[in-house]
């Protein structure tokens, strides 16, 4: 398991040996390198723009270099950074707004994984101040509306716009943030992953729906139940499945 997650259905079928092991054994920056990639492929793909933290058990922070993209990124680029968001080890440098991702590790103990980016469809909701409908099942595998942060008042690398941002969080799990992008907030890398690509799924398919003329939203609460079945953790196997892929596509993410 990936992130060390307590995960009912992951104990229920992962002793299943099956053909062969779903993916090798992978450092934490390796996880990390994969994540980028996996979510590059998912539309977060605005050129440099983005960051992944990740908390360690020693208290430091693995993070994506601020000059390479999301989809070049490999295990090596990963940096080390302290409780500052100072790079402490890697040959690259972090983003300028890497405050805001300090302060919502420093608000949320509950969490350890802080994404940030401005991806095409989650993009296009942050600007016209919408929340997308649920239209369909995996628009609902994350249960809860993303909150609106509704004044975008310059990037983030200025501490007082990151901590807004970050107070427009609060305790919830994700956000579109106006004329900007998106902000989510997760236990591990699984949760992280599905939250990230639930949020450009739902965006993406509300959008094309509503092009066709509208269409008919889950019922709420039907919705909700299906989120509360697979977000506390993670779809089972998903992630694993998309790391398979990347590392078909590019064994040198892994180095």
């Amino acid at each position: 398991m990936i992130d060390g997650v307590n995960n009912n259905l992951l104990a229920r079928y992962a002793p299943r040996p099956g053909r062969h092991a779903l993916l090798p054994s992978l450092t934490p920056q390796q996880q990390v390198a994969l994540q980028c990639r996996m979510l590059y492929r998912e539309g977060y793909n605005d050129h440099i723009a983005g960051h992944i933290t990740v908390r360690q058990d020693d208290g430091t922070y693995l993070a994506n270099p601020w000059e390479l993209t999301w989809g070049e990124v490999t295990a090596s680029d990963i940096l080390r950074l302290d409780q500052q968001g100072k790079v402490i080890e890697g040959e690259w440098n972090i983003t300028p707004a890497i405050n805001l991702h300090m302060d919502v590790h420093a608000a949320r103990h509950d969490v350890s994984v802080v994404i940030h980016n401005h991806p095409e469809w989650g993009s296009v909701w942050s600007a016209v101040g919408r929340v997308p409908p649920i239209y369909d099942q995996t628009s609902a595998l994350v249960d809860t509306d993303p909150v609106r942060y509704d004044e975008y008042r310059g990037t983030v690398e200025d501490g007082a716009l990151g901590r807004a941002a970050a107070d427009a969080l609060g305790a919830d799990k994700w956000a579109l943030l106006a004329n900007h992008g998106v902000l989510l907030v997760a236990n591990g890398l699984r949760q992280a992953h599905l939250r990230a690509i639930t949020l450009e799924w739902r965006c993406r398919m509300a959008w094309r729906v509503e092009m066709l003329g509208g269409g008919v939203p889950l019922p709420a609460e039907v919705a909700t139940a299906t989120g509360q079945r697979t977000d506390a953790n993670g779809f089972p196997f998903l992630w694993e499945a998309m790391a398979r892929e990347e590392i078909r596509r590019d064994p040198t993410v892994l180095e």
